[in-house]
């Protein structure tokens, strides 16, 4: 892979590759976004490119080093991800190490910190060290969908990048050209990711569309009105942190589809524009501002949940707060 096989990001990928060709590399840099656009991508690429043999301001994909890097054995390339629910103060420690030598083959070492704000405490405080002492040669880059997470302290080290959701048609094309979904479907996943590829691959399964298809019927159905109606959807978000979060991104988007036709009376907007009848139904039989509500009772058991709250409360409480209005 290289620059010009990642959809969308030209703004980001400009200002890497004018970096490359001043020589104004920063020590360290951080990619954040939402989940899935290809934050993680770009590192790889951008590690790629500083180190290949022959490409200017490009990987070119055929070099030793480039073959290295795309084999996931380059000397001077290492990415580091959480071991469970965070990445530890040993990572961290070990990149410590590695800094203090010169890189093994390329002109630069580079370090990929994926999730990076899952560090705990003392390893944000490690990392925060080596940001303040940079060593030439070496790259830290941060990628995260939670910079909001990070100390202040060690945002300010970094050189911020930030990756925007992608448009419907980048994402729409990306599954036609690279996934073979066809047409009538990419439109449907890209309209329904949020802009995000990731997220559009995980919905091109039948068992998602089937989860959110179930939800999207007892959120929006004929039988809405009943207010212990919406208890039988806890039982649907499983026990998994996974699942869980996952659904509430599809409760959130029903509540959003239906203030975005609210307010604009436009399907083109909604993300599930499969089932616009209902969404348009549940639109009527609400007021904006009830919709809005339901998003943010939403957002705050996302967030909730995200950091480790209790599930079952969580979701009870929202589903209290939650009860429809008819």
């Amino acid at each position: 892979m290289a620059f010009k096989d990642i959809y969308g990001h030209e703004k980001q990928i400009r200002i890497l590759r004018q970096a490359m060709s001043s020589n104004r590399i920063a020590h360290a840099y951080l990619f954040y976004g939402m989940e899935g656009i290809g934050k993680r991508s770009t590192a790889l690429v951008f590690a790629k490119a500083l180190n290949c043999r022959e490409g200017r301001g490009e990987a070119c994909g055929h070099c030793s080093s480039c073959l290295k890097a795309d084999h996931g054995n380059h000397p001077d390339l290492r990415i580091i991800e959480p071991a469970g629910q965070s990445i530890r103060v040993q990572e961290i420690r070990e990149i410590q190490q590695q800094m203090a030598f010169r890189p093994f083959e390329g002109g630069w070492r580079t370090f990929i910190l994926v999730d990076a704000e899952k560090m705990n405490s003392t390893a944000a405080n490690a990392l925060l060290k080596t940001l303040e002492e940079p060593t030439p040669l070496n790259i830290l880059i941060l990628v995260s969908s939670r910079p909001y997470r990070f100390p202040l302290t060690v945002v300010s080290r970094c050189q911020p990048l930030r990756f925007n959701p992608l448009t419907r048609e980048t994402v729409d094309l990306y599954l036609q050209e690279r996934l073979s979904v066809p047409a009538d479907t990419a439109r449907l996943l890209a309209a329904s990711s949020g802009g995000s590829i990731g997220r559009a691959i995980e919905m091109n399964d039948e068992d998602y569309l089937s989860v959110r298809n179930e939800m999207l019927e007892q959120v929006m159905g004929p039988q809405r009105q009943d207010p212990l109606r919406l208890f039988s959807i806890i039982h649907a978000f499983g026990q998994e942190r996974k699942d869980i979060l996952e659904r509430l991104d599809i409760l959130r988007a029903c509540f959003r589809d239906a203030l975005v036709f609210k307010e604009t009376g436009m399907i083109h907007y909604l993300f599930n524009q499969d089932r616009a009848p209902e969404i348009q139904s549940f639109a009527r039989a609400h007021s904006a501002a009830d919709l809005l509500k339901n998003i943010r009772i939403v957002d705050r058991a996302y967030g909730a949940i995200d950091q480790n709250a209790n599930k079952s409360l969580t979701l009870e409480a929202m589903m209290f707060r939650l009860t429809p209005k008819s």
